[in-house]
């Protein structure tokens, strides 16, 4: 397998939605790679509030 930097959050494991809130990324699980078969999308829906800002 090869392990690579995860493109969606460029290897730092987190997101930022627009207000500048950090959350762990989606794709890489929050750990900066992405490994080839990990999958691209969540395993259940992100719940979001009106702004979109995510909820945990």
């Amino acid at each position: 397998m090869s392990r690579n930097e995860c493109t969606s959050c460029d290897g730092r494991g987190l997101l930022a939605d627009d207000e500048g809130w950090q959350y762990p990324c989606t794709i890489c699980g929050g750990d900066g790679i992405f490994t080839e078969g990990d999958p691209t999308h969540p395993d259940h829906p992100i719940n979001v509030d009106d702004m979109n800002r995510t909820l945990e």
